[in-house]
């Protein structure tokens, strides 16, 4: 149940205040006891959206020792899942792809904050996520922190910094950064799964049109349809080839936005790129005074979403 005030929040609202509940929310975040990695050899991590984000990041942070697959690739090859343990992420636990793969595997853990869920249901185990949230549909954000840092911690052992200045970084670099309606987000290992997160918050928040990329493969595609206006996002931390990068983009007369957190420390920078992810598009939102959601608003596109995901 929610309270009053909670009935009447808009959805931005409510993201927002999703999005600052973060950091403090993440000083008293339990992590996962790491699987062994002979385990780790025979696990698949599966999900659907910002869930498909955090079981990539599972498989990068284990040195790829897991592997992340789509869910509806893992139905039209069974044989994949054979002898696997399939850990199926879904925070609301209803999304039917991942429930027709826990039905086929022999083995399988789901990874939800619905412990009455289908998913739950057909799983032979599950983890659940305990975030606190607005108790309005909104665009995920702390939900998706939760269940990104729980894949990672089964994989690796990890702990949480208990450094607000990481979101006070985030906070003051996304809102002195400027860009135009068309985005391409760049990453590599462990940033690429955050850009491909990074652009779904501007479909959601915006309906922009944003485009995800690793950063080797921008030069050789993507760079062929970029326009003057365009905006070029790099996560990751300066070095000769994005500099290089940069450099060039620039010269044509693009524009770049670098954004950096200095820490050798992996799981600081994960979470310094997605506060950042967050923060930008809903500033823009704001800016453009706007109460909801893109998607909540895009009511056709939204019930065409549901018709394919429940």
């Amino acid at each position: 149940m929610c309270d009053n005030s909670m009935i009447f929040m808009q959805t931005l609202e409510a993201y927002e205040k999703d999005v600052f509940a973060q950091p403090k929310f993440f000083d008293t975040f339990h992590t996962q006891k790491p699987l062994s990695k002979a385990v780790q050899k025979n696990v698949i991590f599966t999900g659907t959206g910002d869930s498909f984000v955090s079981a990539m990041l599972a498989e990068v942070f284990s040195n790829y020792a897991v592997k992340s697959i789509d869910p509806l690739d893992l139905l039209k090859t069974r044989a994949i899942t054979k002898n696997k343990t399939i850990y199926l992420v879904s925070v609301s636990g209803n999304t039917i792809s991942n429930i027709k793969v826990a039905k086929m595997t022999k083995t399988s853990i789901a990874i939800t904050s619905k412990p009455q869920s289908r998913l739950v249901n057909v799983c032979d185990k599950s983890i659940l996520l305990n975030f606190p949230n607005s108790g309005v549909f909104t665009a995920g954000s702390i939900g998706f922190l939760e269940s990104a840092l729980t894949c990672i911690s089964l994989v690796t052992p990890i702990s949480i910094p208990k450094n607000h200045g990481i979101f006070k970084k985030a906070l003051a670099d996304a809102k002195k950064s400027k860009f135009g309606k068309r985005l391409f987000i760049l990453g590599s290992a462990q940033t690429f799964p955050i850009a491909m997160y990074c652009a779904a918050k501007f479909y959601e928040l915006l309906g922009y049109d944003v485009h995800f990329e690793r950063i080797e493969q921008f030069s050789h595609m993507e760079l062929f349809s970029v326009e003057k206006g365009d905006t070029i996002i790099i996560f990751e931390g300066k070095n000769s080839h994005n500099k290089l990068l940069v450099k060039n983009l620039k010269n044509i007369g693009l524009n770049v936005i670098h954004p950096v957190f200095e820490s050798k420390n992996k799981i600081s920078q994960l979470l310094y790129y997605v506060y950042f992810s967050q923060l930008l598009p809903l500033f823009e939102a704001k800016k453009r005074g706007q109460t909801d959601c893109h998607f909540i608003l895009s009511k056709n596109l939204r019930n065409i979403s549901n018709q394919m995901i429940y």
